[in-house]
């Protein structure tokens, strides 16, 4: 089963994700984000930095702390050579496929979303499925609802899934409970929502998956939970 896995929301779609060999965090967008519990400057140790596309509000502060701890960013091919080069941070660049960094199972898989950075197309969106202390963890970064969620439940059995909720740029509660069908996570939290008023959502509403016997932890940011 492996020892405890605490994963933190940090608000929007930023989560940190702690084992005891691990700091991990995922899209740490936190200058800027109205709902954010936490500043760059507060991580003082950071391991790997997952980034989902290039889009400010997920790419975020991912530069700054990894330059000042040393993480290494992960991300699709094409944003990790721009951030290496533009920035000097070290990265790993993968595509959509499994691999192991650091002790830790990473599967990126496909996101439908765009991806930009500074008004230019940059890489491709995706969502992560990361595997630690015998726990799998899908972020699914920003997207709708489509039916290959069904592939990575098949291949890697997720128990805790980070949905977005929001509507307008992803899925909707709608669309997250359909998730929830096709992923069949032991756990569901909900992400992406009430950071401003184009993505106000009602996340209690993701409860109805409970009937399914899936729990739904819904974070106010700060809050964590241990797996």
């Amino acid at each position: 089963m492996g020892r405890a896995v605490k994963i933190r929301y940090l608000g929007h779609a930023a989560f940190e994700i702690r084992t005891e060999e691990k700091i991990i965090l995922i899209d740490p967008f936190l200058e800027g984000n109205p709902r954010a519990c936490a500043r760059a400057e507060d991580f003082e140790k950071v391991d790997l930095i997952f980034v989902t596309h290039a889009h400010a509000d997920h790419l975020g502060d991912a530069v700054e702390i990894a330059k000042r701890t040393n993480a290494k960013v992960v991300c699709m091919y094409d944003i990790a050579q721009y951030l290496s080069e533009k920035f000097g941070v070290e990265t790993i660049g993968m595509n959509y496929g499994y691999t192991r960094i650091d002790g830790v199972e990473v599967i990126m898989v496909p996101a439908w979303h765009s991806s930009s950075f500074e008004g230019k197309m940059l890489g491709n969106s995706c969502g992560f499925i990361i595997g630690a202390e015998g726990k799998r963890v899908y972020h699914a970064g920003d997207t709708c609802v489509f039916g290959d969620m069904k592939l990575f439940a098949e291949l890697y059995p997720i128990d805790i899934a980070l949905l977005p909720i929001g509507g307008h740029f992803t899925m909707d509660v709608k669309q997250a409970i359909k998730a929830c069908e096709l992923l069949k996570p032991k756990m569901v939290i909900p992400m992406h929502y009430n950071t401003w008023p184009v993505i106000r959502a009602e996340p209690e509403k993701l409860r109805e998956v409970e009937k399914s016997g899936i729990e739904v932890r819904i974070l106010e940011p700060g809050e964590e939970v241990e797996v």
